[in-house]
């Protein structure tokens, strides 16, 4: 009994000593077969390259025909043409059917003769030129935006929508719009009226040629003639007014925008316009500036302008409410830095008469002038819209300064017993530090 349990006990270490052996199952599948894998092989669009193999192959395939097309030459060169930007994969097996290589094809567009059209186009322009997939990058610093679009639509006859643009402009970037209206308004106007009254003969009779207080209703500039005799008595009321007037108007904005972005300035005021419902809406008058400009080449300039100039018109009254007489002009052109042109010089000339008298007294010569009332106005307006442009860069904020920054407030004793309105300066001598002849803020 002993004996058997010691076989048994030696049967189960010589057990655990022996190795596990797991049995293997049959299965079916693919075995990947690597082969050497050749650099990248590049060749642009619609061209060829010839390729040189180390080993003679039987047979030859490439994965996708459409991106590259092949062609053997001998049992180790191979002819690769470019068809469509892409990737594919040259398989490349022996006599024996093992695999010798993969080879990587890499087509891209043609940018060779890209980068001579776009040197010949625009010379000098470090643009670098780039393929990425399918497509072309271009990137680099322009001297202009102008020289950005030519290069994009030159890169689209090469590859369609798929350009990207990484290209930066040089140079400064934002526009300071000097802007001078100037407006000068002329009117005169004249007017002569009488009136005749005559009593005595019929008591309370009167012949009036015109209103007794003028054609411009008002009573300045009368004569009263009176004479008679016998009862009868004549009152001859004879009116002649003339008046002449002027009016300039001068506003000087200056505004700095980025290239390609808005910018706007008003000068004026707003008039309340009631509406229908009850509501109030104001309308604004004044002088209105609104440019976006586009740096498009270096130091040129492209300006899309609309300016309007409008004003009170005291000539047109609805139910209270004042008309506004407005003169627009809308423009684009181009120019370089500190150039000025004048987007609209218009001259305006109005001119009016009125003649008021009584039927047949009216016509008689040299008399008739005894029954009748004559006025005329004549208005002569000319306004003229001057830009210039500038390129400019930020500075330093110590190296702005401000009108006020001269002026200091006077105390009680400069105020009431010297009569000055500007305290001394520090400097010496009052808030403009002593500088004779006109001072101020000025920006050039």
């Amino acid at each position: 009994m002993k004996f058997n349990d010691m076989i048994k006990a030696g049967l189960f270490g010589l057990a655990l000593t022996l190795p596990t052996v797991t049995p293997v199952l049959a299965q079916s599948g693919l075995s990947v077969l690597r082969g050497t894998v050749s650099s990248n092989i590049t060749v642009a669009t619609n061209r060829a390259i010839v390729v040189q193999s180390d080993q003679p192959f039987a047979e030859i395939s490439v994965a996708n025909p459409a991106i590259a097309d092949i062609a053997t030459l001998s049992e180790s060169t191979i002819y690769v043409l470019g068809k469509a930007p892409g990737r594919t994969t040259l398989t490349l097996f022996g006599a024996d059917g093992t695999l010798i290589a993969n080879v990587d094809v890499r087509v891209v567009p043609d940018i060779a003769e890209f980068k001579e059209r776009l040197a010949e186009i625009l010379p000098g322009e470090p643009i670098e030129v780039r393929t990425a997939g399918a497509g072309i990058v271009l990137s680099g610093t322009v001297s202009g935006a102008r020289k950005v679009a030519r290069a994009m639509e030159l890169a689209s006859r090469y590859a369609g929508d798929q350009v990207t643009n990484l290209m930066m402009v040089g140079g400064s970037q934002q526009v300071m719009l000097k802007v001078r209206f100037a407006e000068m308004s002329r009117s005169t106007s004249k007017a002569l009226s009488s009136s005749i009254g005559i009593s005595g003969l019929v008591s309370g009779s009167t012949f009036d040629s015109g209103a007794a207080d003028g054609a411009l209703g008002l009573d300045q500039g009368s004569a009263l003639f009176s004479f008679g005799g016998g009862g009868l008595a004549v009152d001859v009321l004879i009116q002649a007014l003339e008046s002449k007037g002027m009016v300039r108007t001068l506003a000087e904005p200056n505004v700095v925008a980025i290239s390609g972005q808005e910018a706007s300035f008003r000068a004026g005021g707003e008039i309340p316009v009631p509406g229908i419902d009850g509501s109030t809406e104001f309308k604004p008058y004044g002088v209105n500036l609104t440019f976006t400009p586009t740096v498009i080449d270096g130091n040129q300039i492209s300006l899309r302008l609309t300016t309007e100039v409008s004003a009170l018109d005291s000539t047109v009254e609805i139910n209270g409410i004042i008309g506004i007489k407005t003169r627009s002009t809308t423009t684009t052109v181009e120019m370089r830095d500190g150039q000025s042109f004048a987007i609209a010089g218009l001259l305006q000339d109005d001119f009016g008469d009125n003649v008021s008298q009584i039927p047949w007294l009216g016509d008689v010569p040299i008399l008739g002038a005894l029954f009748r009332s004559s006025d005329f106005a004549r208005r002569q307006s000319e306004l003229v819209i001057i830009i210039t442009p500038h390129l400019v860069k930020p500075v330093s904020g110590a190296a702005l300064s401000m009108p006020t920054d001269r002026m200091r407030v006077p105390t009680e004793e400069e105020l009431f017993l010297l009569g000055t309105t500007e305290g001394t300066s520090s400097l010496g001598g009052s808030g403009s530090q002593g500088v004779q002849g006109s001072y101020g803020y000025v920006l050039e």
